[in-house]
């Protein structure tokens, strides 16, 4: 079995890091209202959510994750990069366990265009969970892919990321996933949007089957908190595929906090 290193480093210590080697380089520039509905976006980002189901397929279980998901944009010679890390906290599963979970980061180099962005890179997830029965205890490596399109006040475009497991602890659940997610928002009066949910449509390759299929809604207003921009935003999915007694119905909460250059 590997034990992987990040057994014994704080992954919070692990996320600033990652921000501070980054930072080091140059930005990007891109409009603040646009840019905070986008996962490609090329800005500087904190955001914080909380996801709350509900309920599962096959029954009245509840559970509830808090993560938190910084964005760093630099460049590396002509090339435009987006990095992003994302560290969820599980403060209550179905099990009644809660800890860290496992980190994930990508990082895409992007494209501009006249019609919007388009861009790829690797993602990986490193196996930080605090717990055992929340931890996967794989290491796993993939590409993404993401494109964005503007268009009359709306966006539009797909992201998605593909995770294979490249070491860890034989004993547990191979991670071999492909994560699809749809990118539509539509922008109203008084800085309100509302979009599509920044829901995971997953197929599973260990089970040759989609293992997810959410379909939701999200309301967002865009505004200030003192000085600094925030997305405020919830949103609600409903996740189809009942076949593996997955989630039923979930709300999401988020701020996302915007660093202009």
């Amino acid at each position: 079995m590997l034990v992987p290193v990040t057994r014994f480093m704080n992954p919070t210590v692990l996320v600033m890091i990652w921000i501070c080697l980054v930072a080091r380089t140059g930005f990007a520039e891109q409009s603040l209202e646009q840019a905070a509905s986008d996962p490609t976006a090329s800005l500087i980002s904190v955001q914080v959510e909380n996801h709350y189901t509900g309920s599962y397929h096959g029954s009245n279980d509840t559970s509830n994750t808090a993560l938190v998901r910084a964005a760093m944009p630099y460049k590396t010679g002509q090339l435009s990069h987006i990095s992003r890390a994302t560290l969820p906290y599980v403060t209550d599963s179905r099990a009644g366990e809660s800890g860290l979970g496992d980190l994930i980061l990508f990082d895409l180099v992007v494209f501009e265009q006249a019609w919007g962005r388009w861009g790829l890179g690797p993602v990986a997830q490193l196996p930080t969970a605090s717990n055992d029965q929340i931890a996967s205890e794989k290491w796993a490596l993939g590409p993404a892919f993401g494109f964005v399109a503007n268009q009359d006040g709306m966006l539009w475009g797909l992201f998605n990321q593909n995770l294979f497991t490249v070491a860890g602890d034989d004993d547990r659940k191979d991670v071999d996933v492909s994560i699809v997610q749809p990118i539509f928002d539509y922008d109203l009066p008084g800085s309100w949007s509302l979009s599509a949910s920044d829901m995971n449509i997953t197929y599973d390759w260990n089970r040759n089957a989609w293992s997810s299929l959410p379909l939701g809604v999200k309301l967002a207003n865009f505004t200030k908190l003192g000085t600094t921009p925030v997305q405020l935003s919830g949103a609600y999915e409903y996740d189809f595929q009942d076949r593996f007694n997955g989630k039923g119905w979930t709300i999401n909460l988020t701020a996302k906090f915007i660093f202009p250059l």
